[in-house]
């Protein structure tokens, strides 16, 4: 279910699984061309509350039953800032790298993930964190930037 308002940009590259739900006001972009692989996946049993924004150039990849608050921000890219002489806006982007936030993974309201980090399988992310690292499966992370201050015990896979 997507629920209106969603601005959505690059929707050709953007696969979205079974029993998703995205809330009011959250943006979807992928950049770049209109052709091409996918770049943003959200796996089946996702729930993306509202006001959250999942920006891909590369790729970003929800896993499964992952639970993302209000307000959350996911980009695999920053914005390019070098040269003072121009305006942020017109300087493009820099530093892309896949991001992955894994089965099961929880992120609190207000959470902002940067290029490069794989959120891990149960991980959970504390509100307002900025997370700019990678953080292991069944994991509670906290803070700006954000680190690892709990491990959960972890739980074998379920038998099919």
């Amino acid at each position: 279910m997507i629920q209106p308002p969603v601005r959505l940009s690059g929707e050709r590259r953007i696969a979205v699984g079974s029993d998703v739900f995205v809330g009011a006001g959250s943006w979807l972009q992928v950049l770049g061309d209109a052709a091409g692989d996918i770049a943003l996946t959200i796996g089946d049993g996702t729930s993306v509350a509202g006001n959250c924004v999942l920006s891909a150039a590369s790729s970003i990849r929800l896993g499964s039953k992952v639970l993302v608050a209000r307000g959350v921000y996911v980009s695999d890219h920053i914005h390019a800032y070098e040269d003072p002489a121009r305006a942020v806006l017109e300087q493009g982007i820099d530093r892309v790298a896949p991001v992955e936030i894994c089965d099961g993974a929880w992120l609190g309201e207000n959470v902002v993930v940067g290029p490069g980090v794989r959120i891990g399988r149960g991980a959970v992310i504390g509100g307002n964190a900025v997370v700019l690292d990678d953080v292991p499966d069944h994991a509670l992370a906290v803070g700006v930037p954000a680190r690892v201050v709990r491990r959960f015990a972890e739980q074998p896979e379920p038998v099919s």
